[in-house]
């Protein structure tokens, strides 16, 4: 077991793994991440799934079976996709059990070409929560503008949801006030509050990558000196717009009527610049009550040398503040840099999504041939 992973769990923050596949469920890859490495949580996407179909012959057999069926391509993800995340749900149960519901958690997305139609992302995320079949799923939803009316209705109805893609402070205030409407109605309808779980999906590294590439553009030293620093300024912020939400009164009674917090969770924290530390997206993001799901590569490098320094973000709000405020001094506009993330963390999500439907259909249309 890892000391630094060991101390990072201490300190309140949950290590998932941001990767899935069925080399991974069928060898004792996943189970050695579970019992050695602190893994208590899974997230998957289109991406994810598109990479592990193509390499290995583990799903061929389903694939075949499901071409001599018929079934359409958008069937076809959902079965196979379906199959992972139960078997991963199953894996991880043990661990649903211990931390009473709290993780143990397994994330699938819903159809990314349906990110900007709300009733067809509702009708999607039943559909996964009803395929799958586990109390300790996570249906993954985008926070688009339309998303969020989708992330209000499936909480509203128990299904439990990873709200995804989420830049901008403004777009996770939102965010939060869904999860709240959604838990209000499902407390109007009766429904076990305790039973229903959500986490809010901020996405980190890739805020860098946009912002340094206009410091770079702008060139002057006042801009290279804040290279680097606004992902962690951002997501330290969201944490605090994270607390000012808990200590609201409607917040505060639906916890007293069974409600468990969104946790708010780091998403994209892989470094993309190779002169960035690679454990900074973890280590400089630590505090009670979050998630940090990670690439396996940077789960084994904080394993290995990451220094965990206890909480790292009580503390840095006006710093971090003052990051934003200084970036927009020198000519990076906040407000443009989510936006444009957003817009393409959809479209990126879309492709994804598409990549993965092409590439099935001429797998499933081949096998057709060949019978």
């Amino acid at each position: 077991m890892s000391e630094n992973l060991d101390r990072l769990t201490a300190e309140g923050v949950a290590v998932w793994l941001d990767d899935l596949s069925r080399e991974r469920l069928a060898g004792a890859g996943l189970a050695d991440l579970v019992r050695e490495h602190r893994v208590v949580g899974i997230t998957s996407n289109p991406t994810i799934f598109a990479k592990a179909i193509r390499s290995g012959d583990r799903y061929d057999e389903q694939i075949g079976d499901l071409a001599r069926r018929g079934v359409r391509v958008e069937e076809a993800v959902r079965l196979l996709t379906a199959f992972d995340v139960r078997w991963a749900c199953d894996l991880l149960r043990p661990v649903y059990e211990a931390s009473d519901g709290v993780d143990g958690r397994v994330s699938i997305e819903v159809d990314p070409r349906v990110a900007h139609d709300t009733a067809a992302t509702i009708a999607e995320a039943r559909a996964l929560w009803w395929l799958v079949d586990r109390p300790n799923l996570f249906v993954k939803i985008p926070a688009t503008h339309k998303g969020l009316q989708a992330i209000s209705t499936a909480l509203a109805e128990g299904i439990s949801i990873n709200v995804t893609l989420i830049f901008s402070l403004h777009r996770y205030d939102q965010v939060l006030r869904a999860f709240l409407d959604g838990m209000a109605q499902a407390h109007a309808a009766g429904r076990d509050l305790a039973s229903i779980a959500s986490v809010a999906s901020f996405f980190v590294s890739r805020v860098d990558t946009e912002v340094d590439s206009r410091l770079d553009k702008i060139g002057t030293r006042e801009a290279g000196a804040l290279r680097g620093r606004a992902a962690i300024a951002n997501a330290r912020l969201a944490y605090q717009h994270f607390e000012r939400a808990v200590s609201s009164q409607q917040w505060q009674a639906l916890a007293a009527a069974g409600m468990r917090p969104q946790r708010p969770l780091w998403a994209s924290t892989g470094v993309k610049d190779p002169s960035y530390d690679d454990t900074r997206y973890v280590t400089e993001l630590v505090a009670p009550g979050v998630v940090n799901t990670m690439p396996e590569q940077t789960l084994r490098a904080v394993a290995d040398h990451g220094r965990i320094q206890g909480d790292t973000i009580h503390g840095t709000y006006p710093a971090a503040r003052q990051v934003l405020h200084d970036l927009d001094a020198v000519g990076v506009s906040y407000d443009d840099v989510v936006h444009v993330l957003e817009d393409e963390g959809v479209a990126k999500f879309t492709a994804s999504g598409t990549d993965l439907f092409r590439d099935l259909d001429t797998v499933l249309n081949t096998e057709r041939d060949a019978a």
